[in-house]
């Protein structure tokens, strides 16, 4: 009787930030779920948070190479988490190209043990990748944080004659090979695309990026079919060598370990918030709503009172994730909101808060990760977008605008300059806007919808979980495996 052909390998490189991390280490459990054995690469800084989401599969283990040492950087900082300033971004980058020759010695080791990958996937920031997986013969899978059409938006905007003239930031931006549910204008693209200087180290490193991104062999996308086949084809025609896009998301919806199911569920009934929101789940229904504006937005302490004193004008109930560590509430405010409102500053699992039926919108910054977690649990969302550097504009439009399961924050004003410090009032209508039952009731209702697609995709023949079955049949026929 013929000996069972050995399990394929292969190998993840998530970049050293949670947002890109998380969706990563979902993927892998669905390969691991499928047979195959998932090497997922870190540092031992990050190794821990790993472990903690991967121990229960035993398909899934960890290469744990050196965070180079860089003077500009403090100790121990191995994730952009950890940076003082989001100034220090480009030295971190120009670090990890550091752990090009270890990260090359794990690829070595595997093909001397007999167990060559049948792919890297790796994450767009981490570029130098392409390189070494060229000189080992290993298709090398670009992996994004963000959506198909935000990604084809900023790769059409690349094909732009150079303008000598800067855009104003309500010019609208003609992009021919695109169909666009929403007009796009400057204001919603990532800095650094239009009008850069060549000289700026950053805008050096952007185009590093997008170089090994149109030459690797794949593109793994955090999105559904569903949502944005219709893009598709225009996103696959910036690759070269034929390469195909992969939507494969919602990542984390799919199937887990019994275990996991029923440790979550555990885990999620002690966790604090989980509890408040329990006795906020009474006749009025999903009458909570979620604040967050993820790791890495930086809110004035002048902005931050406003959103308080909005949210008390308000009168819902609401969930606020606060990550400044400076702001301190308002003087009597902690104390007249205390029946209504929950503040934390510390971690939080967002999914296990956006899951729960009290919640019934989330005002968000837009990360791409947030609006799929949003949507999937059929919550809709108050966009908000926030940093110029990240595709948090072209988002916010693509959930009110395309999906039409959101409404938008005022954050511009009429040239389109941002609002330094929008107010109270305006934070208070929008916020029962959504809470509401005109416009709220159609987002709502729309947003449940996504929902349910989104979950019959990710189910056994849904369309999510058919295209990795593809995937993995096309890595194995390259790769001449049987």
């Amino acid at each position: 009787m013929a000996a069972a052909p050995p399990p394929l390998h292969l190998v993840i490189f998530p970049y050293m930030a949670q947002g890109h991390t998380i969706p990563l280490l979902d993927v892998s459990k669905a390969f691991a779920i499928r047979g195959l054995k998932v090497v997922i690469i870190t540092t031992p800084s990050n190794a821990p948070f790993i472990v903690s989401e991967t121990s229960n599969h035993p398909n899934i283990s960890l290469s744990i190479i050196p965070f180079p040492r860089v003077p500009e950087l403090p100790e121990g900082c191995e994730n952009t988490a950890d940076l003082p300033s989001m100034a220090l971004l480009s030295t971190f980058i120009e670090a990890v190209k550091q752990m090009k020759q270890p990260f090359e010695g794990v690829l070595r080791d595997m093909i001397d043990d007999g167990h060559p990958p049948i792919c890297v996937i790796s994450d767009f920031f981490l570029s130098w990748t392409l390189d070494s997986c060229r000189s080992f013969g290993i298709p090398r899978i670009v992996s994004h944080g963000m959506g198909v059409l935000p990604l084809a938006i900023c790769n059409s905007l690349n094909l732009l004659p150079h303008r000598t003239k800067p855009y104003a930031d309500l010019d609208p931006l003609e992009l021919p090979n695109l169909k666009l549910p929403f007009t796009v204008h400057k204001a919603d693209i990532p800095e650094g695309i239009l009008d850069s200087d060549p000289n700026d180290p950053f805008a050096r490193i952007l185009e590093e990026f997008r170089e090994a991104d149109i030459n690797s062999w794949g593109v793994l996308v955090n999105s559904l079919e569903e949502l944005e086949g219709d893009h598709v084809g225009a996103f696959e025609s910036f690759y070269f060598n034929d390469a195909k896009a992969y939507c494969l998301g919602l990542l984390f919806l799919y199937n887990k370990l019994k275990q996991e199911v029923e440790a979550e569920k555990v885990q999620m009934q002690s966790y604090s918030y989980i509890k408040w929101l329990e006795k906020q789940a009474g006749s009025d229904g999903s009458a909570v709503i979620y604040v967050s504006f993820g790791t890495q937005a930086h809110l004035s302490d002048d902005q931050l009172d406003e959103i308080a004193f909005g949210l008390e004008m308000a009168e819902h109930p609401f969930i606020w994730v606060v990550r400044s560590r400076t702001w301190a509430a308002p003087e009597g405010w902690k104390e007249r909101v205390k029946e209504k409102g929950l503040v934390l500053h510390d971690w939080v699992d967002q999914r296990s808060i956006l899951s729960h039926p009290a919640i019934g919108g989330f005002l968000s910054h837009c990360g791409w990760n947030s609006i799929l977690e949003s949507i999937s649990m059929g919550v809709p969302l108050l966009a908000w977008p926030m940093l110029g550097i990240s595709d948090q504009g072209l988002n916010a439009k693509f959930i009110v605008s395309g999906w039409g399961a959101g409404l938008m924050m005022p954050h511009r004003g009429d040239g389109g300059e941002k609002i330094m410090t929008v107010g109270r009032d305006v934070i208070c209508e929008r916020v029962n806007e959504l809470m509401g039952n005109g416009e709220g009731r159609k987002v709502r209702e729309r947003a449940q919808a996504l929902g349910r697609m989104a979950r019959s995709a990710m189910e056994k023949g849904g369309s999510s979980d058919k295209k990795l079955d593809q995937l993995i049949d096309q890595l194995i026929n390259k790769n001449g495996k049987s």
